[in-house]
């Protein structure tokens, strides 16, 4: 396919999902780290039309002049924004007026690419379009999080058990100590914090070659896991306590049965299938008990090509930082990733709610150790 057709294909992914919608879920933020569903897909349209449009048609007109101060995230080069807790306030403009929004821009950047992009526009084009991949995959967990946390546990479609994955293999991998390449090498896309190909040197160690399933957690729980101070970091124990938290995000008990919530409704938690929506703390908590550790990302991209992986995003034991030699581009396009490096845990892999295509060994993905809304499981090593 040439950019123009990757261009409409990945685009119109996103409002099929927005499709299942009614227009009274477009505009609800129920927690400030998951935006509106609305914000979404005008943010994603702002960032076409912000750094693509802007810059590379002459005499471009703005849709809206409003729209930069309300649907930038975090780019402080190009402007004030409203606070992120804000995102859901904004009942106008209208679902109406975004959907005109997107396709303002849409045929604007399609008429753009009729001409021959050169290579930097084409690599901010594919920016972009990684980009609302990545809001493709957060409007999955955004619209979860809110429909998880409504009394009546909505239903979004009947085909969207996303959480009923079993392992496929049982076998553990070992690898032998040595130096090895760490970092993306080729040249196809990839995020800068990727690059800065370097040496790292790896002991001896073995990691599953599958992830933990709901019955070996549901043994962790019953055995008091959540109760024991010994098995927890002080942060987290800190976390537990202030939460009263008991069990992964969106289990409920219902007469002695536990059930979870998906997004085709409330089920019985299936003991095969493999655990989702766990912290880094309680992945580190359920790994003191097993015995043993989460993987580092380096241990975990080594290896990566034997492994079974792709079904969840697996916290690893490396806090995000830089790469050797990591350079931030210049200007609001280096805050992309570069300034988030601290306080965060890196998770490796993808889950089922990656857009296709949009995953890769070196992939570094990165949460605040207390969150899991996203798809996010646990892989041991030892």
């Amino acid at each position: 396919m040439n950019i123009s057709e990757i261009y409409k294909q990945i685009r119109e992914q996103t409002t099929v999902f927005c499709s299942y919608l009614q227009t009274e879920d477009y505009s609800i933020q129920v927690v400030k780290f998951a935006s509106p569903p609305k914000w979404h897909l005008a943010h994603t349209t702002w960032f076409f039309e912000q750094f693509i449009l802007k810059e590379y048609v002459k005499d471009y007109k703005l849709f809206n002049k409003d729209y930069n101060f309300l649907f930038n995230s975090y780019y402080n080069n190009v402007g004030k924004r409203i606070l992120q807790a804000n995102r859901g306030n904004m009942s106008r403009p209208t679902i109406d007026e975004i959907y005109a929004y997107r396709q303002h821009v849409d045929t604007n950047m399609l008429q753009l690419l009729k001409g021959t992009p050169n290579k930097q526009l084409t690599d901010l084009i594919i920016l972009g379009l990684n980009h609302e991949q990545q809001h493709q995959e957060l409007l999955i967990t955004d619209v979860k999080y809110m429909f998880g946390h409504n009394p009546i546990f909505p239903l979004l479609d009947k085909s969207y058990n996303l959480v009923k994955d079993k392992n496929t293999k049982t076998e553990t991998i070992k690898l032998k100590a040595g130096i090895y390449e760490i970092g993306y090498q080729g040249n196809n896309f990839c995020y800068d914090n990727e690059l800065g190909v370097h040496k790292v040197y790896i002991d001896d160690f073995e990691i599953d070659n599958y992830l933990v399933t709901n019955g070996d957690y549901l043994n962790f729980m019953q055995d008091g896991g959540y109760a024991d101070f010994n098995l927890w970091l002080d942060d987290g124990w800190s976390w537990l306590n202030r939460h009263q938290i008991n069990s992964p995000m969106y289990w409920h008990k219902v007469e002695e049965e536990w059930y979870c919530y998906t997004l085709s409704g409330l089920q019985k938690v299936d003991k095969n299938a493999i655990l989702c929506h766990i912290n880094y703390y309680e992945a580190n908590a359920f790994a003191e008990w097993k015995n043993r550790r989460l993987p580092t990302e380096f241990e975990w991209e080594i290896a990566s090509q034997k492994m079974d992986w792709g079904k969840r995003w697996e916290w690893t034991n490396s806090a995000y930082l830089p790469y050797p030699n990591f350079k931030k581009e210049n200007g609001a396009l280096g805050e992309y990733n570069g300034k988030f490096m601290s306080n965060k845990m890196v998770l490796r892999g993808a889950s089922v709610a990656t857009s296709k295509n949009h995953s890769r060994p070196t992939y570094r993905n990165f949460f605040n150790p207390t969150e899991r809304w996203q798809f996010t499981g646990i892989r041991l090593a030892k």
